[in-house]
């Protein structure tokens, strides 16, 4: 949250925060190499986790952002933005 807020502080008005990411899907039931990275994640820290498109509309909504658009890229990853 620190750095989504930094990130939101630092934009202008309708600048673009964009992440490219593993993202789980929102049912935590696909992407098998974003699941297999959050198994990772808990292993290594203990109470980290990958994150879902939903998840970061959640957390950018906390901070201020307004709109949100997911792009799924030909790979595990996929880009999402979130507009200040």
């Amino acid at each position: 949250m620190k750095l989504i807020r930094a990130v939101y502080d630092a934009l202008p008005p309708g600048g673009a925060f964009i992440a490219i990411e593993a993202f789980i899907d929102d049912a935590r039931r696909e992407n098998v190499f974003g699941l297999l990275m959050s198994l990772n994640m808990l292993i290594e820290f203990g109470d980290a986790f990958d994150y879902s498109a939903a998840d970061f509309e959640k957390w950018g909504r906390e901070v201020g952002f307004t709109r949100f658009e997911v792009i799924h890229l030909a790979c595990p990853s996929s880009t999402a933005i979130a507009y200040k």
